[in-house]
């Protein structure tokens, strides 16, 4: 335990808790002891305690009084409370004032013991037990990577990943480079389990939920038994970013969590108008020619959303009333929650947030938002700092007030990208690093996945010739003009458009309040 860690036990029958002390001792403990809070505030005032024991039924100055100037002098020590008294107010009140924890007589040696640990050692105990797990679990993860012959496979050792990056991000332990480069092999394996099977999921019934199917089977079904609706996409959102926003929604509403696998090129003017219209990227050209927006054009490529809405509940024949909002600042989400009663009218109302996406382009582009962002925990951070300070949160507490359902979903995720892979390509090659399309595009086919039948895959040719390629794992594309700098550029960058379990496998959770 290294140096014994001090603990200040104040309680006016001291005398009496002789065995609970010695217990302490023999554990490693350096306790001192006051009989009152005054004696107690003196000795705070000339030791540095790890941790402070107080009794609320003291004479003199009372456990919640000793409490109070104890924090304002010392607010980062933990204050255990122990007290006789079941009364509810006098527990609000500790709770209040942020106490460690709370303890009612009469207590046992061990009941002390597991509380000072809890406030103590949680950070090393909890590390120790995550590396263990993580340890006792790499190689059935191991496994997966190399066993995993179904979406429903590749989905839970996704799970499965997240969650461990998300224990070993929270846990101080070494394993994140092995946990970093285990995900790798997993994208590799994915990357070529999807070559083998993606082009039968387009050209067949056989294939798993995909983006253009999403409100045919999750919204107009709740939508025909009645329910009002939202229907809010966060773009650019992995599921790693949801776990780390659920604890702030838990309140609100209940979960029915699943994924989906989006199309290809993981990129919102394909993916997210796939959702919007329910059609693949070439049945909206050659349908909507008026709606479809080439690559090459000067024009926003998902500006056409809300008329793609409007087609696609024509052509289901649903006659619900929508409305369609993009927010992409807090004045957007500030106005939506002062309109929020015209939005009680509608059947479905879409709300499309374009906060992460907004993030992923400004640390690209800011050095400062770089270093803010520079790791997925730190990506996280940001994304959770966000929700809980902005109008979004309010949005989905004022959604769960009036009891309505929300599907929220994304349209892709997005991948660090570390690996520089040379393509040549004319003037009006794309400028997507993850993705190219063109008729003249040169490429090691090794490196790529490549399709040259656009058509057969659902997606338009801008010219007769025209192949798409796709970059996976954290590989980018990178022209060799300039290369060096390009490199540097975007080296460590957030993108999406390829082939990634962060990319194409991404959350959609209906929210029921509760």
């Amino acid at each position: 335990m290294g140096n014994p860690q001090r603990i200040l036990w104040a309680d006016d029958e001291i005398d009496l808790l002789k065995p609970h002390l010695l217990f302490l001792r023999n554990k490693g403990y350096d306790v001192t002891t006051a009989n009152n809070g005054r004696d107690a505030l003196e000795l705070a005032a000339h030791t540095p305690f790890e941790l402070i024991i107080l009794d609320e039924n003291m004479p003199g100055l009372t456990g919640l009084e000793t409490l109070q100037l104890l924090k304002q002098e010392h607010p980062q020590t933990p204050v255990i409370m122990i007290t006789k008294s079941e009364e509810e107010n006098i527990m609000d009140q500790a709770v209040g004032s942020k106490i460690a924890d709370y303890l009612i007589k009469p207590v046992n040696p061990n009941q002390i013991l597991i509380a000072i640990k809890k406030h103590l050692h949680s950070e090393r105990l909890v590390a120790e037990k995550t590396t263990q797990d993580y340890r006792e679990e790499f190689g059935q993860l191991s496994m997966l990577i190399n066993s995993a012959s179904t979406i429903e496979d590749w989905y839970a050792l996704y799970r499965r990943l997240v969650f461990r990056e998300l224990e070993l991000s929270d846990a101080a332990t070494n394993l994140d480079e092995l946990l970093e480069a285990q995900k790798k092999d997993a994208n590799s394996e994915f990357y070529k389990w999807l070559r083998r099977n993606y082009e039968e999921w387009v050209t067949t019934d056989s294939h798993p939920l995909m983006s253009p199917e999403i409100f045919p089977k999750k919204v107009f079904p709740l939508l025909d038994a009645g329910e009002k609706v939202f229907f809010i996409l966060i773009d650019n959102f992995r599921l790693d970013q949801w776990n780390t926003l659920k604890p702030l929604l838990a309140e609100y509403f209940s979960f029915e969590e699943n994924l989906y696998t989006s199309i290809l090129p993981t990129a919102t003017q394909y993916a997210r108008n796939a959702i919007f219209s329910g059609l693949m990227p070439l049945q909206i050209e050659k349908m909507f020619p008026d709606l479809w927006i080439d690559e090459d054009s000067e024009e926003g490529k998902n500006i056409n959303e809300s008329p793609l809405i409007a087609t696609m509940l024509a052509r289901y024949r649903r006659n619900f009333r929508f409305s369609y909002n993009k927010i992409n600042d807090s004045a957007g989400g500030e106005r939506l929650l002062r309109d929020f009663s015209r939005l009680e009218a509608n059947d479905l109302n879409v709300i499309v947030l374009n906060f992460i996406d907004m993030l992923s382009h400004a640390r690209t582009e800011s050095k400062m938002i770089r270093e803010l962002a520079a790791t997925n925990a730190a990506y996280r951070s940001l994304t959770e700092s966000w929700f809980r300070h902005s109008s979004a949160l309010e949005i989905f507490r004022r959604i769960a007030a009036k009891g309505y359902k929300i599907v929220l979903t994304t349209d892709h995720g997005t991948i660090r990208v570390d690996n520089p892979i040379k393509v040549v390509g004319d003037k009006n090659t794309n400028t997507n690093l993850r993705y190219k399309l063109g008729k003249n595009l040169a490429y090691n086919p090794k490196q790529v996945y490549e399709i040259k039948d656009p058509s057969r895959y659902g997606l338009p040719s801008p010219n007769v010739s025209t192949t798409y390629i796709f970059a996976s794992r954290d590989d980018f594309f990178a022209y060799p003009n300039n290369y060096n700098y390009y490199v540097q550029y975007y080296t460590g960058t957030f993108q999406h458009g390829g082939i990634s379990m962060e990319e194409m496998l991404v959350p959609i959770i209906t929210l029921s309040p509760k």
